[in-house]
C-alpha cells in the first residue's frame, strides 16, 4: 500500500478528522516552542541504552544533526497538513532508522517521552474543554506516527528477507534497498 492510502487508512481507523486536523493546527504556537526540549528528552532516553548511545554517538556530528530534524519532525506534527508527501516522509524516516540499526523496540518507548512532555505541556497550557480535544488530537496523530513507522520497518523487512534469513541483516540490507529505489 502507497504512504498516502495508508495514511488515509490511518487517519480513517484513528478519527483523525477535519476537526481534530485543526485542532493539531491550532496547538502549533503552543507545542513548537517545545520540539528542542523534547528532542533532548528523547535522545537523552535513547542515549541511556547502550545499543543507541553506540549507533547515536558512533558518527561525529550525528546526534546535532538529528536534534534539528527531531525538531522539524516535531513541529510538522502540528503542521495540520496530513497527505501523502507527509507519510513519504514519514516512512521515510522509518526507513533510514531501519538502515542505522534502530529497530521498533527502541525508538517506540522513547516515543512515549515524547508524548509524555507533550501532553505535560497542554495540560498545563490549555484551560477547559479545549484539553480534551487537543490531547485526544495529539494522541490519534501519534498513533498514526507509529503506526508508519512500523509499516516502513515491515516493509524493510520483507524486502530484506529476499537476501538474507537473519532479521537484523534482513532490516537494514531491506531498507538500504528501499532507500536506493525512493531516489
Amino acid at each position: 500500500m502507497k504512504a498516502g492510502e495508508l495514511l488515509q487508512v490511518l487517519m480513517r481507523r484513528t478519527g483523525l478528522s477535519e476537526p481534530y486536523q485543526q485542532a493539531l493546527r491550532s496547538l502549533e504556537p503552543i507545542a513548537s516552542p517545545l520540539a528542542p526540549e523534547v528532542a533532548l528528552a528523547f535522545y537523552d532516553y535513547l542515549g541511556r541504552d547502550p545499543e543507541m548511545h553506540e549507533i547515536l554517538w558512533s558518527v561525529p556530528g550525528r546526534v546535532e544533526r538529528l536534534y534539528r530534524s527531531f525538531a522539524a519532525w516535531y513541529r510538522e506534527l502540528f503542521s495540520g497538513q496530513y497527505d501523502e508527501r507527509y507519510a513519504e516522509r514519514r516512512m521515510h524516516i522509518g526507513l533510514v532508522h531501519a538502515r542505522v540499526g534502530v529497530r521498533p523496540s527502541h525508538y517506540i518507548p522513547a516515543v512515549g517521552i515524547v508524548q509524555e512532555l507533550t501532553l505535560e505541556h497542554l495540560r498545563n497550557a490549555l484551560r477547559g474543554p479545549e484539553i480534551l480535544a487537543a490531547m485526544t488530537a495529539f494522541e490519534k496523530i501519534m498513533a498514526i506516527e507509529i503506526a508508519l513507522m512500523q509499516e516502513s520497518y515491515l516493509n524493510a523487512l520483507t524486502e530484506g528477507l529476499k537476501y538474507t534469513r537473519d532479521e537484523r541483516a534482513a532490516l537494514v540490507e531491506g531498507a538500504r534497498v528501499l532507500l536506493e529505489k525512493a531516489r
